[in-house]
């Protein structure tokens, strides 16, 4: 074991970034080397993170560390309770500069992070210190920062379709040999938007549970322990924590899930909190799973005749494409993607955003879901809550923190501008064609949850008025010019233009007696 004084490198390892590969681990010597890993209470408290997501992290991180360790890799973990650390601080950086003056190392070895704020705070502490900075980029994502960056420039608009065959090309996934798309389409949109029949989905089929081993359940204890408070629960923690938890939950959506998943994937249905989804977004952004394997298995599956086009193109498009995308888009607009407000919104979150306690059947469905597991599936997130934020006004920082905060899969490179820039807009279309707004129609056509609800969704007036109904025709007209100058929303502003003067005020003055008690909705 070397004096402290002599460590060559300390090589820190980010909770997210539990990929076996990492090129931060090349060249590792464990006679002169360190792993650096940190728990950081600050980091949970950050955004009142669910209980899952803070004991999903914590379980995955500490399942690395002794896989790391069981390869012979010295690993130094600084545990949440670190008895090192029992004064404070609780902060990544600050334990990350305790770290650096224990061991005094020559160079910081490091992959980039997926946040903006935790890059820049490294490289200043770095340079505060005089310590040299050895940062890496990440291999886990199939297009670089600099490479999304270079494409973005020769763009007249961001859009995802563009960026998306070009990678299909490029890695050589759905196309033929001249690279033309497999099928004769690029997009197989249409035959994936069916809502469910009548009589709902019929049996669905379970997704693994993976049963906590010792190492977990110490983890959920110390959550529960140490994050009363926070919200969400641990009844059903079930997540994939190991590499080999996200290899087999690959295999298992591969096998019973992913043949029907393309077409039911917008679909939603009351007690129905997976369907046909693949539940793989935590292991891929923890990086336990690698992308270019779940895409692989997937085109496998087509070829072999186990799944359709459609599903598969379907799952491709998710992950070679609006993933690798806005992960581009992230690094390209931050800092001020977080700050971006077009609509200029700022009305605070309901309370029951943290209860799920309200008479909108869908928001209590998916907002109590999301608070019993940590999850919902991309149509609730978009299409219900983050319609019904965009229509309400809600504040996006407050929106995009509170989505960050509740969904076990939410790291910021890939929740920002999901939130900001998709579901509310916020920074004008930057990266999406249309504002994402609905009414209670749409909610009612892909899902079972209002025929349970107090409000009706075609009504828009009197006292069974559906507030997404309301509040969309108020958006409509509140945005009019802007709606009627895009191709893509033009029939909505003419339709927003169609009414006359009386039935404009008397919806305005409804939406505005919504928003006044938007607590008892």
């Amino acid at each position: 074991m070397p004096a402290e004084a002599e460590l060559r490198r300390l090589v820190l390892i980010l909770g997210d970034q539990l990929h076996d590969s990492s090129p931060a681990l090349a060249g590792i010597d464990p006679s002169r080397d360190r792993v650096l890993m940190i728990e950081a209470p600050g980091e949970a408290r950050a955004v009142w993170s669910h209980r899952a997501r803070i004991a999903l992290f914590l379980a995955a991180m500490r399942h690395h560390a002794a896989s790391l360790a069981g390869r012979g890799i010295p690993v130094d973990y600084v545990a949440l309770d670190d008895p090192r650390h029992a004064a404070g601080p609780d902060g990544l950086v600050e334990r990350l500069e305790a770290a650096i003056a224990r061991w005094r190392p020559a160079e910081l070895h490091w992959v980039e992070p997926g946040e903006w704020r935790l890059e820049r705070a490294v490289m200043a502490l770095c340079e505060r210190l005089g310590l040299r900075s050895v940062r890496f980029a990440d291999p886990h994502f199939l297009c670089s920062r600099e490479r999304f960056a270079e494409w973005a420039a020769r763009q007249k608009t961001l859009r995802m379709e563009f960026f998306y065959r070009r990678m299909r090309i490029a890695h050589r996934v759905l196309v033929d040999e001249a690279g033309n798309p497999e099928g004769g389409r690029w997009n197989f949109d249409a035959d994936n938007r069916s809502g469910f029949p009548a009589g709902g989905p019929g049996e669905t089929p379970r997704p693994p549970r993976f049963a906590p081993d010792p190492t977990t359940l110490e983890v959920l204890a110390l959550v529960e322990r140490r994050f009363p408070d926070h919200p969400g629960s641990l009844e059903d923690f079930g997540w994939p924590v190991t590499r080999a938890q996200a290899r087999a939950a690959l295999d298992h959506f591969v096998a019973t899930r992913l043949a029907s998943f393309g077409r039911w994937q917008d679909a939603m249905w009351t007690d129905m909190p997976f369907g046909w989804h693949s539940l793989l977004s935590s292991s891929l952004n923890l990086k336990l799973l690698d992308p270019r394997e779940a895409i692989d298995a997937a085109v496998r599956a087509w070829r072999e005749g186990a799944a359709p086009l459609a599903s598969v193109e379907g799952f491709v498009r998710q992950v070679l494409g609006w993933r690798e995308f806005v992960r581009g888009v992230y690094w390209l607009d931050m800092p001020g993607l977080a700050e971006a407000n077009h609509h200029r919104h700022d009305r605070p979150l309901p309370g029951w955003f943290w209860t799920g306690d309200t008479g909108m059947a869908c928001l209590r469905a998916c907002i109590g879901q999301t608070l019993r597991r940590g999850y919902a599936h991309h149509i609730q997130r978009l299409m219900v809550i983050g319609n019904f934020a965009l229509l309400a006004g809600l504040a996006p920082r407050a929106v995009s923190d509170w989505f960050l905060a509740v969904y076990v899969d939410a790291v910021e490179w890939v929740e920002l501008p999901n939130v900001a820039g998709m579901a509310l807009h916020a920074n004008g279309g930057r990266f999406t064609s249309k504002p994402y707004a609905a009414g209670g129609a749409y909610i009612d056509r892909m899902s079972d949850y209002c025929a349970g609800c107090r409000y009706r969704p075609r009504e828009r007036s009197g006292s069974r008025a559906c507030p997404f109904t309301v509040l969309y025709w108020c958006f409509l007209d509140a945005n009019r010019p802007e709606l009627a100058a895009n191709p893509r929303t033009a029939l909505m502003a003419a339709s927003a233009a169609r009414m006359d003067d009386a039935e404009r005020a008397r919806i305005r003055e409804l939406g505005e007696s919504m928003l006044a008690r938007i607590e008892a909705l």
